[in-house]
């Protein structure tokens, strides 16, 4: 991948978690505003803490208890202000890509007993539709040399490296177990190949 993502502003972001710096880019590939909320200095650093974190309006402003995203995000920048450095780039790829829409029709498919794979596939969507090649130029851009990457889902550390991403570990960061996630927590393991201990996995009892 040999293009490079354009700065358009950098501005600090005072937050409960140390301050950090947003940077705002341009995207030739979608047009979103996909931004890195960056801690310390990462340029040429290996190991570099990273979240790659796909937006959740339920999970991440409203709190909803139905997945773990909110928890996750709140878990992941306070990891890398313990660490002193890192990066959380914040994906619009609402509902794994289909949409906030979407994202609540599937949601009422599932309280009508589907899962949250199938209440997808019912709507003409994939199971994922999330695509990682802006978040693989936004850490080119930061010039990374390495990163440690915080995910339960081996997937984005494929698609990180056919990018030519070096994830060195993986990190995991993973949520408690709520009535309201388990459903959904259980299918990230059982077809989606997410590594969560704390799910019983039943696929073959």
């Amino acid at each position: 991948m040999k293009e490079k993502l354009k700065t358009l502003v950098k501005t600090r972001i005072p937050t409960q978690y140390g301050e950090f710096t947003l940077h705002y880019y341009n995207n030739p590939i979608d047009n979103k505003e996909h931004i890195a909320f960056v801690k310390g200095n990462v340029e040429y650093e290996e190991n570099v803490l990273v979240r790659i974190h796909s937006e959740c309006f339920t999970g991440d402003v409203l709190g909803s208890s139905r997945c773990d995203c909110g928890e996750q995000l709140d878990m992941a920048l306070q990891m890398i202000s313990e660490a002193d450095c890192g990066i959380l780039l914040y994906l619009r790829q609402e509902g794994r890509g289909i949409g906030l829409l979407k994202k609540l029709q599937a949601y009422n498919l599932q309280d009508q007993g589907l899962d949250t794979v199938d209440a997808n596939l019912h709507l003409g969507h994939l199971a994922d539709e999330r695509v990682y090649d802006i978040a693989a130029l936004m850490l080119q851009t930061l010039d990374v040399a390495s990163i440690d990457l915080m995910t339960n889902n081996p997937k984005k550390i494929e698609e990180l490296t056919k990018l030519k991403i070096k994830v060195r570990h993986r990190i995991p960061i993973e949520t408690d177990v709520n009535t309201d996630n388990q459903s959904y927590l259980k299918t990230k393991v059982e077809k989606m190949r997410h590594i969560l201990p704390r799910v019983k996995n039943t696929k073959n009892n």
